[in-house]
Parts: C-alpha cells; sequence; structure tokens
C-alpha cells in the first residue's frame, strides 16, 4: 500500500513561490518599469498611478529580499538611490512576457 505525500502549507511548490513573489501591490508594475534600466523610487512613484510612498517601499523591499530586485546608492551630489532587476529578475522576463501573449 502506498500513501500519498500531503504538501503542508511550507511545501509549496516552485509556481506558488513564483507567484506568492510577484503577487502584490504594484509588483509586476515595478517589474515592467525596472526592465529598460535602474529606477528611482521617485520616478516609480511618479509613473505607477495611484501608488503611495508605503506601499511602493513594503512592495520594493520584498523585491529586494526575494532577489529580484537590487537597490543602488549613486553616490552623486545630490545622493540617490536606484532599484535595477538582479539576474535572477531578468531570468523572469520570458515568464512575463507570455503572460503578455496569454493576457
Amino acid at each position: 500500500m502506498t500513501t500519498k505525500k500531503v504538501i503542508s502549507e511550507s511545501e509549496t511548490c516552485p509556481a506558488q513561490k513564483l507567484l506568492k513573489m510577484l503577487s502584490g501591490k504594484w509588483k509586476p508594475e515595478i517589474f515592467r518599469l525596472a526592465l529598460e534600466a535602474p529606477i528611482r523610487f521617485s520616478t516609480l512613484l511618479r509613473q505607477i498611478e495611484g501608488s503611495n510612498k508605503q506601499t511602493l517601499a513594503v512592495a520594493l523591499r520584498e523585491l529586494e529580499e526575494v532577489g529580484l530586485l537590487e537597490k543602488i546608492v549613486v553616490q552623486q551630489k545630490p545622493l540617490h538611490i536606484e532599484h535595477k532587476l538582479t539576474e535572477k529578475g531578468k531570468s523572469l522576463i520570458p515568464v512575463f512576457e507570455q503572460l503578455e501573449n496569454l493576457g
């Protein structure tokens, strides 16, 4: 007799983990805007209609924590911070292209 292993909440499949990483307010839009080049917080705030500082900061932090986005401190006067896709983040470009095609 064989028994089926029940997947606990902590053992989600890779697709579920990826969807959880990318779900949330503004994350897909942040990803789209960061595709071309590093982007500043103030630019994201202006370009994402309806966004606010708090939710945008949380989304950026979460994308950084999972390794999809990198924060860069630009040593210019005035000092500013930019956000850019990491190599891991760039590896998701084909996934987003497929989602766009399906949409």
